[in-house]
């Protein structure tokens, strides 16, 4: 093995320095042992022995590192592997290292993880109290600062975009905790009777069952969110303007009659609200609406709440009064074969769950009826329904079958029963009302010929 010149210099070099350190160290321990001798210390003295004793630790840390590289470093070249190509992931990873590369760090964090950009400084630090700002908008002389979310007021015109979204939710989920919860976080300020007043207006252009729910809804949000003068404010202002209402709803004065009448019966605005009206209106709307409320009042007083001065609507009603309605719809439209008249009651009925019965009466006053004018009639008329999507696959395929079911019950009282419903059920499959699947499973009855009554009851195969 051969060891180059300069090496050779090298490590002579650094004897040396061994040497040199190693002299004074010595030379400091002479020093001290002579302070010791003498025993009384001066605080002069005392300071310069604690300074010798850290530069003594030093220069032995120092010492311990540089052997260890040396002898790293030697190890390396009687190995003789290769260096570590700079391209490498190792390399680079080296590179990257926020380490020490000279053996003098610790490997901890600078500042104790309290130095650097972007950190949140070392852990137990304690931050300084601000001192308060004058120029702070939210500045307060007693030297409390309050931060508080400020919610804007809402102008007219983001009004309605705002409240009308939550009415038709409304109208759709008929919650009114969850609309008392939005209204809540909501600033109407002044504009608070707008709600009212346009929940109003969009259940006159609606059904019957909205008005219930507006109703309904008035009713829990009184005393909570509105206060009595902001629904005698709301009314007020939808009595003044009945002449524009009245050009997309005809009925509007007797409907606002029956929403101020429900509106005193549930104690949303006062009993007054009519007498301060007495004499004093010239619109003849607003006094139709005011009589129509007045009347209500005077038949309702002191035996019951208007709770059904809307009606009973949709699910609410009982099954023989929806299957009689569905019976005088039929009936009525093989009188007078108008198709948009029989939509408009069948929609309005808001049962689209139970229009299956629809199906089964018309399929069996069918079977009853005699000629083909009935038959070409309902099949017109379950087409239009069908394409107006105004009766579904499920509620149709559930009112023929249960005709299919009950077909050895009507063929008693009706002995062609089983012909008509073929016929019928061919046609209605022809104008693409029901599907093959439902038309191959209609039931047929089999009949028996024989060759002739002369043949001992044999049976034609």
């Amino acid at each position: 093995m051969f060891i180059s010149e300069k090496d050779s210099v090298g490590s002579v070099s650094g004897a040396g320095v061994f040497s040199f350190e190693q002299k004074q160290d010595e030379d400091d321990s002479e020093d001290l042992n002579e302070l010791e001798v003498n025993g009384n210390w001066t605080p002069q003295e005392k300071a310069l022995h604690e300074a010798r004793l850290k530069a003594k630790a030093k220069r032995r840390l120092r010492k311990s590192s540089s052997r260890d590289s040396t002898r790293e470093s030697l190890s390396d070249s009687v190995s003789g592997e290769p260096s570590t190509d700079p391209h490498s992931p190792k390399a680079k990873a080296a590179v990257n290292d926020r380490k020490s590369r000279t053996g003098k760090g610790r490997g901890l964090p600078k500042k104790g993880g309290a130095g650097g950009k972007g950190v949140w400084g070392a852990a137990g630090m304690v931050y300084e109290v601000e001192e308060l700002d004058a120029d702070d908008p939210n500045y307060d002389e007693s030297g409390d600062t309050v931060y508080a979310t400020v919610v804007p007021e809402l102008d007219e015109r983001e009004l309605e975009k705002t409240i009308h979204p939550i009415v038709q939710e409304y109208f759709e989920h008929g919650d009114t905790k969850e609309v008392q919860m939005l209204l809540k976080e909501l600033n109407l300020g002044h504009h608070k009777f707008e709600f009212s007043s346009r929940a109003v207006s969009l259940s006159l252009e609606g059904k019957a069952s909205h008005r219930e729910l507006t109703s309904r809804l008035l009713s829990d949000l009184s005393g909570k969110v509105l206060s009595e003068s902001d629904m005698s404010r709301a009314f007020d202002k939808m009595l003044k303007e009945l002449p524009d209402l009245i050009l997309d709803t005809p009925e509007a004065p007797q409907m606002l009659g029956q929403f101020i009448a429900r509106a005193i019966a549930d104690h949303a605005i006062p009993m007054s609200f009519l007498d301060c009206y007495k004499g004093k209106v010239d619109c003849d709307h607003a006094r139709a609406a005011l009589d129509r409320a007045s009347v209500l009042l005077s038949m309702k007083r002191e035996i019951m709440r208007l709770d059904n001065v809307w009606g009973v609507g949709g699910g609410q009603r009982p099954v023989k009064h929806l299957i009689k309605e569905m019976n005088l719809l039929l009936k009525e439209y093989l009188v007078s074969g108008e198709l948009s008249e029989a939509e408009h009651c069948l929609r309005d009925l808001e049962v689209p769950h139970f229009h299956h019965e629809l199906v089964y009466e018309a399929v069996v006053m069918v079977l009853e009826s005699t000629g083909d004018t009935a038959l070409q009639m309902m099949v017109k008329l379950l087409k239009v329904f069908w394409q107006t999507g105004l009766i579904t696959l499920d509620q149709m395929n559930r009112g023929f079958q249960r005709v299919y079911d009950e077909l050895p019950e009507i063929s008693l009282d009706v002995p062609h029963a089983h012909s008509i419903m073929e016929t019928f059920v061919d046609l209605c499959f022809q104008e693409q009302v029901i599907t093959k699947q439902l038309r191959d499973s209609c039931p047929t009855r089999g009949r028996k010929r024989f060759v002739s009554e002369g043949d001992g009851g044999l049976v034609k195969s």
